[in-house]
């Protein structure tokens, strides 16, 4: 495919724009780490919700959702879309408890909310755990998605596209820390959305597709449409649905929607100017990130199947593409062909806009750990900032080299979503639980986090898993595999919880004094605190926890309406649209009711 001059004028001036950014803004992210990684704890919710935004945007999410698309139907996305109960949990009832933590990474919670040595041991663990396996993992997602793009657009092999699109981003991420990263994410997330939905519009009125009419009475598109899946069909409920929304959404540990925050949720929720900034910006993101933003990709994903219907079509029409990377997820890069100049320089600077801000994110937050919970930590306790900061700089470059690496092994998306799901099946409920209940410990978490990882290994990779959940002739049903994680990881960590020592009075009470969690659970630290006349509580300080799970409630009740609204609208099903547009409105109307007695005046 040959790109006009009107198109690489678009793409330079994005690149441009995003490497002044990044150089602009180094004096002042290279004056400390705190600067480098939390821009001074300074920043405003609707920046950081933008930059959350932009950050969840990357090259992979399309190609995942037209995977999913394609293989379930619409109704599919419910693996991801039961999410939003965990999104909106930590931002009516953790994001300020992150914000009051004033940790530099949630990873350097362990320490503050445990002690002695296995909370030392799981700090630096989880270090290296998160920051480096895990979050390779989840960057070359994104990197796999810019090879397959650039091998069909541009008819790039792996290794140009990962040098090409890897160069520019590790180099602003270095230079410009996390103000680069939200300043740029700001710009990205506006060039991001546009090419979406510039590119939806047009190629659902290309002429192989015929407009939105004719696409949803393709015979190949029909039985794709429901956003619900079908519930004469046990199994596609069960696994489309249920499970997501009774078991995965609480059990389940997933980068970008951890149970109880985390990550570069958290990083970002740390990095605002108070409480009240970071749930904003959680609030933000979460409507934007359900809501809105998936329809433009299910559409594209769509008019593929009408185009191309099968992986042998994608195949013969994009003939250099490797057999170890041919996927459904394919199909969304393919239909991008068809764009004509300009929209096209748009949509590819959006994509290359989607990647740069998801890698620069994984990079700083990876870093961070590398930094403030591995090397001053562990290494190096009396570093001096400028030497943080190098460091920071030096593990940035390395964690882009490794994931680089890595893409060039894998072959799909919805490979690594699976994956990444299943390992950590079954660890959230300890996150949820750790701030509101004082039995959980630090083994708790060191034992969830080994058993959920040696479980996934024993079923996905032995013929242990083929022998009990094996589509044929398993001893159970396959999609029991997931609950059956989960199960068998709780037991243990439950088991495990009671046969440790609990954490101690010092310890307990210190989170307590700072964090004022509330709550039942620390009834007997109170007791305890009280027998030794010790004051720990702020009278002052009222439990907003059941107002902020009806919060919760209702904003899922708000987010879900407008997401099955948008779709409806754009089905032509006006009377369902109406019923799902007033349910959103009712519900958003309770929502500012209740939002008042969380005390938050942000918007």
């Amino acid at each position: 495919m040959q790109l006009s001059g009107l198109d690489w004028t678009i793409i330079a001036t994005f690149f441009s724009i995003t490497l002044f950014i990044g150089v602009y803004v180094s004096k002042k992210a290279g004056t400390s780490s705190n600067e480098f990684f939390l821009s001074g704890r300074n920043m405003p919710w609707w920046l950081l919700g933008i930059s959350m935004v932009a950050t969840t945007f990357s090259t992979d999410t399309p190609n995942l959702v037209t995977d999913i698309v394609r293989n379930n139907g619409v109704s599919g996305n419910w693996v991801w879309w039961a999410f939003l109960i965990t999104g909106l949990l930590t931002v009516f009832v953790y994001a300020k408890l992150w914000r009051k933590s004033n940790v530099n990474t949630d990873i350097e919670f362990y320490e503050f909310r445990y002690g002695g040595k296995p909370a030392s041991f799981l700090r630096k663990f989880r270090a290296v755990y998160l920051g480096v396996i895990f979050n390779v993992i989840t960057m070359s997602s994104v990197t796999l998605a810019a090879i397959k793009i650039g091998g069909i657009m541009l008819g790039l092999e792996p290794w140009q596209t990962v040098i090409s699109a890897g160069l520019v981003t590790v180099t602003f991420s270095a230079l410009g820390g996390f103000r680069g990263v939200v300043y740029t994410d700001f710009l990205l997330f506006f060039v991001a959305m546009a090419g979406s939905i510039g590119a939806a519009y047009y190629l659902v009125n290309i002429p192989e597709v015929g407009g939105i009419q004719a696409l949803l009475a393709n015979e190949n598109v029909a039985d794709k449409l429901s956003i619900l899946p079908d519930f004469s069909d046990a199994d596609a409920m069960i696994t489309l649905l249920i499970i997501p929304l009774a078991v995965q959404w609480w059990s389940s540990w997933y980068p970008g929607a951890e149970p109880g925050g985390g990550g570069y949720i958290a990083q970002r929720m740390l990095a605002s100017k108070n409480e009240n900034h970071a749930i904003g910006a959680t609030l933000f993101f979460n409507i934007m990130h359900y809501a809105l933003r998936p329809w433009p990709w299910i559409l594209v994903a769509l008019a593929s199947l009408v185009v191309f219907p099968d992986l042998a079509s994608i195949k013969d029409a994009f003939p250099n593409i490797a057999d170890d990377k041919l996927g459904h997820d394919l199909a969304y890069s393919a239909m991008l062909v068809k764009l004509p100049a300009g929209l096209l320089g748009l949509v590819l600077a959006s994509l290359i806009a989607a990647y740069m801000s998801t890698i620069s994110t994984q990079l700083n937050w990876g870093s961070s750990y590398m930094v403030f919970d591995f090397y001053k930590n562990q290494i190096n306790p009396n570093a001096s900032e400028k030497r943080l900061v190098a460091v920071g700089r030096i593990s940035t470059v390395v964690l882009m080299i490794l994931s680089a690496m890595l893409a060039l092994l894998l072959q799909s998306a919805l490979q690594i979503f699976d994956i990444l799901l299943t390992f950590g099946a079954g660890t959230g409920l300890i996150f949820i639980l750790r701030w509101f209940w004082w039995r959980i410990n630090a083994w708790s978490e060191i034992s969830a986090m080994f058993s959920s990882g040696i479980v996934s290994i024993l079923l996905k990779l032995t013929p242990l898993g083929t022998f009990f959940f094996g589509a044929e002739r398993g001893l159970m049903p396959s999609w029991s595999e997931f609950p059956m994680i989960v199960l068998v990881t709780s037991v243990i960590w439950v088991g495990v919880t009671y046969l440790t020592q609990p954490e101690s009075n010092e310890v307990l009470q210190s989170f307590y004094k700072k964090i004022q969690p509330g709550g039942p659970g620390w009834d007997k630290v109170l007791k305890d605190a009280e027998a030794e006349n010790i004051v720990i509580k702020d009278k002052d300080v009222e439990w907003s926890v059941p107002s902020g799970i009806l919060a919760m409630l209702l904003g899922c009740g708000m987010i879900y309406s407008a997401m099955f609204a948008t779709g409806y609208w754009i089905y032509g099903e006006q009377q369902n649209a109406m019923i799902a547009t007033t349910g959103a409105v009712i519900s958003g109307f309770f929502l500012i009711k209740i939002w008042k007695k969380i005390k938050v005046n942000v918007l």
